[in-house]
């Protein structure tokens, strides 16, 4: 079944619409990169410099051509971890972004279960 509207067009206008949408598309994006999820990472930052910016705007702010930053981020791309970076410090530049990384807390079980093993024996 054909879809009835072009995926890349419904997430710009949403993006267009939702600033919120427009954070998450990229916080998502981030988490899959901390996450290992390299492939996701891509398709959300593909996602996302489509629904915003466009390539033309971050080719041009890196002194890149169009078509190697398209393909940097394609099905079959796999950027630097330089390119990778700089396309994110544009994005964020750009869409006025920033990203904050916090710890992991542990559960509390095992802060108590860590804590009670550390106690001396009475």
């Amino acid at each position: 079944m054909p879809l009835t509207k072009d995926l890349c067009k419904t997430v710009k206008a949403r993006a267009d619409r939702d600033p919120a949408f427009r954070v998450g598309l990229y916080r998502e994006a981030v988490q899959a990169l901390i996450e290992g999820d390299f492939g996701t990472a891509r398709i959300l930052l593909r996602d996302f410099i489509n629904a915003t910016i466009g390539f033309s705007a971050v080719a041009r702010r890196l002194g890149l051509v169009d078509k190697s930053v398209m393909r940097m981020f394609g099905p079959s791309g796999n950027p630097t971890v330089a390119n990778l970076l700089a396309v994110m410090q544009v994005l964020q530049d750009e869409c006025q972004l920033s990203v904050t990384v916090h710890e992991k807390q542990p559960p509390c079980r095992a802060v108590r279960d860590t804590q009670a093993a550390a106690l001396p024996a009475r």
